[in-house]
């Protein structure tokens, strides 16, 4: 990418490191309905952020309980660092949070289509991350899992592990959307004994049918395995 280009006029605010600096479950939570925007070439692919985990370096679930390292150093760094590691062999995109060691996991997202990121941008996200027969993804599941929100954006390791946003190139704004609620729910993937228990994933309930595993899903009961956040402030 050429570095002549210039930094992007948004529709919204952008986010800088000042949003980032904050506890890992109150930005978590903050960041739904927040627009992930990423330039390939002329277009700005977008999608609107859906699912988060909160991650604290004291507690066992996270990369960063296991110590510092090179790979891990982003998760040390300033809020808003970006940490990106493999999960089960694709791409997963992190914010590095207040705190040395904690961080945010953006687990889904929705495709955004505006003025900027307009059908060109989503025809390139369902060129990005075809199914595994090739054929277009549903929009509902283009991004649904950290791994297919990045294929879906051209996100990768190497590029923007221990990065900062760029205005011309990586940027997340918040456009105003808001959602009405928020679900909040253990964390996906957490080996046993590694405080699995926590409830440190928060969803937009609006795209609830949309993220990794829906938490609204039958069999699943309100106090037991999900709890709600109605019409959560901006705190």
């Amino acid at each position: 990418m050429s570095a002549s280009l210039s930094p992007l006029r948004p529709s919204g605010a952008l986010l800088d490191s000042r949003f980032f600096a904050r506890d890992a479950q109150l930005l978590a939570r903050q960041l739904l309905g927040k627009v992930i925007r990423h330039r390939l070439g002329d277009l700005w692919l977008a999608a609107r952020i859906i699912e988060t985990e909160a991650y604290y370096a004291a507690e066992k679930g996270s990369h960063a309980s296991l110590g510092y390292t090179e790979k891990r150093r982003a998760l040390f760094l300033e809020g808003g660092t970006i940490y990106m590691y493999y999960a089960r062999g694709g791409d997963s995109l992190n914010f590095s949070a207040l705190g040395a060691g904690n961080a945010v996991l953006i687990k889904s997202a929705h495709p955004w289509q505006d003025a900027l990121s307009g059908p060109a941008a989503l025809q390139q996200m369902l060129r990005n991350n075809p199914d595994a027969g090739g054929r277009p993804r549903p929009l509902a599941k283009l991004c649904a899992g950290q791994t297919l929100l990045c294929r879906a954006l051209g996100l990768k390791v190497p590029e923007w592990n221990a990065r900062a946003l760029d205005p011309a190139r990586l940027i997340v704004e918040d456009v105003g959307e808001r959602p009405q609620a928020i679900i909040q729910a253990r964390r996906l993937g957490i080996p046993q004994g590694r405080d699995e228990h926590l409830a440190y994933r928060f969803v937009d309930a609006g795209y609830a049918h949309c993220c990794t595993r829906n938490p609204l899903r039958r069999g699943q009961q309100a106090g037991r395995d999900y709890w709600w956040w109605q019409e959560p402030a901006d705190e």
